[in-house]
């Protein structure tokens, strides 16, 4: 397979995106080669059987983007999509539908197949569209995905169990851990309840809007509470595996696929989803059986092909 793989970001830094690097990585042990087009590249040491395209982005921070410049970024979209079309007979689209707007009849014209990754509660015009000129579409869970459609297939989420292991030689703490956006949906404020009573000191990874909102919130309490920020994969999985509890109070109604990362670095995880209650008992062989991304990406490929 000659597969285009779309999506925001290719930099192992990123400390939304970074494991997308590890993605491309296994893809290209399965395709002839791969062209990538991002709208942000960073650091990488992506295989030789693989380049990458970058729409003109340099930061990986948010910010406001006048109409010149997604202009700009969608006239680079189309000639990558047009100039690159012969080198490429399949495309993988991660979590923006809105490419798939842009490309999606064109590359229908020309008979590439197009399947799409989604994993978030919101269903918007854009996605509705995607889904219509999708072949297919991939989720994590029957959660992940909420429009209606006969093209999705749950196939689990794809955890690099390689990376993300439990390490014996480290020494856990007596801390909990709370993961995720300093968004309201994440609760973290529940995180910051729950070590308050119970006397321990929490470590809060993430960013977001909530931040000030919950530095008030551990004042009030007189919380123990260390607001890490965004950290890269490799500093994350060192909190996974010095903590001693993962606390997972988000309201997503989705399977978090930071629970799984936590399990797959042998850290127990407390969760208030009754839905994922079944995982506190799991370990990091489930995560490795079921969601591990070395068994995704060649199952993701095997249905891709299906006529």
């Amino acid at each position: 397979m000659k597969l285009l793989v779309v999506t925001q970001a290719v930099d192992v830094e990123d400390p939304v995106l970074g494991f997308f690097v590890r993605w491309i990585e296994e893809f290209a042990k399965h395709a002839e080669n791969i062209e990538v087009i991002c709208l942000r590249e960073g650091a990488h040491a992506l295989p030789a059987n693989v380049r990458a395209h970058s729409l003109g982005k340099s930061s990986f921070a948010k910010a406001q983007q006048g109409i010149g410049t997604r202009l700009r970024y969608v006239f680079r979209f189309l000639s990558l999509v047009w100039r690159l079309r012969r080198d490429y007979d399949a495309v993988f689209v991660h979590m923006n539908p809105e490419y798939i707007v842009l490309g999606g009849l064109f590359w229908r014209l020309l008979h590439k197949r197009i399947a799409l990754w989604y994993t978030h509660k919101s269903v918007d015009l854009k996605l509705c569209v995607a889904e219509l000129l999708s072949n297919i579409i991939f989720t994590a869970s029957k959660e992940s995905f909420r429009l209606k459609s006969r093209k999705v297939r749950v196939i689990g989420h794809g955890i690099d169990t390689v990376f993300f292991t439990p390490d014996p030689s480290v020494a856990r703490g007596d801390w909990l851990l709370s993961v995720g956006r300093l968004m309201p949906s994440k609760r973290h404020d529940l995180a910051i309840r729950a070590a308050a009573g119970d006397g321990k000191e929490l470590r809060i990874v993430g960013d977001g809007p909530e931040w000030d909102h919950l530095e008030a919130l551990t004042q009030e309490l007189g919380a123990r509470v260390q607001f890490l920020g965004s950290l890269d994969q490799s500093k994350l999985r060192d909190e996974y595996r010095r903590a001693a509890f993962l606390i997972h109070t988000s309201e997503t109604g989705s399977l978090d696929k930071v629970v799984l990362e936590a399990l797959a670095c042998g850290l127990p995880v407390r969760t208030n989803d009754p839905a994922l209650k079944a995982l506190e008992s799991e370990t990091f062989a489930y995560v490795r059986k079921y969601h591990s991304l070395g068994r995704l990406i060649p199952a993701m490929l095997q249905i891709f092909q299906m006529p």
